[in-house]
């Protein structure tokens, strides 16, 4: 197989734009990752290892070896490799994974739902739409994983979107997720991985401000990580618990 160039992310908090994040934001989203799904899916390979590093760090917490009811919810699915995938393997758990592109859901349909389903495969729901939107009842999901997506959010999102998690999260729930390292009040990219398609947008708090925000939900960090990802971009990865006394 040839060796695949890797753009830059380009995710530094240099020449940002101040600016209100546009009002077509989540539109504007779903269009681009629906036009580059093939090439984003390729391009992600590099991202494997790291994906699965801290998931097993998360399995690891949860009870995957016996017949407990383990509820999932993935933000920011993709096509499902190698994250829901990894989640599917556990018959114990019954997975809703959430992403904005129709092209990723129907990818991820066709390689993570076999009809029949197979035995020792995990249940699993497909929702597409904005993460922001989902509503479910509180105390619904003993886990809640996002990778490289709540950065697609605009900040002050992603604050909402933190809350949002903390109310469906259990009593002793756990989000794993990752966030920008750098204060990125806003930054967006014209042309990403596919010329005149791949628009993006991508924003964070910085560590310290993730961090803040991420301990103002009420979550309690068990791991703080920032580590250098394979296009020479800093994330915060965090796995953060909800108190078993909350409510």
């Amino acid at each position: 197989m040839a060796e695949q160039t890797v753009p830059p992310l380009d995710l530094q908090p240099l020449n940002t734009n101040t600016n209100d994040p546009p009002t077509d934001l989540k539109s504007r989203m779903k269009a681009s990752y629906d036009a580059i799904a093939p090439r984003y899916n390729e391009w992600t390979i590099p991202h494997s290892t790291t994906r699965l590093h801290y998931l097993n760090q998360l399995l690891g917490r949860l009870p995957i070896t016996t017949t407990v009811p383990v509820s999932v919810l993935e933000l920011g699915c993709g096509y499902g490799v190698p994250v829901t995938q990894e989640l599917l393997s556990h018959p114990n758990f019954s997975v809703t994974a959430n992403d904005i592109s129709s092209a990723q859901l129907a990818l991820a349909r066709a390689r993570l739902l076999p009809d029949p389903p197979g035995p020792g495969h995990g249940q699993l729901t497909l929702l597409e739409g904005d993460m922001l939107a989902l509503d479910f009842t509180p105390a619904t999901f003993d886990a809640v994983v996002g990778m490289y997506s709540i950065i697609h959010l605009p900040r002050s999102e992603q604050v909402d979107m933190l809350s949002k998690i903390v109310a469906w999260l259990k009593p002793g729930g756990w989000l794993l997720a990752n966030f920008a390292a750098e204060e990125l009040p806003e930054r967006e990219v014209q042309n990403w991985l596919e010329e005149e398609k791949g628009w993006m947008f991508w924003s964070g708090w910085g560590s310290q401000g993730t961090m803040e925000k991420v301990r103002e939900a009420g979550l309690e960090v068990v791991v703080q990580e920032t580590v250098e990802d394979a296009v020479d971009v800093k994330f915060l990865w965090i796995l953060a618990r909800k108190s078993d006394s909350s409510k």
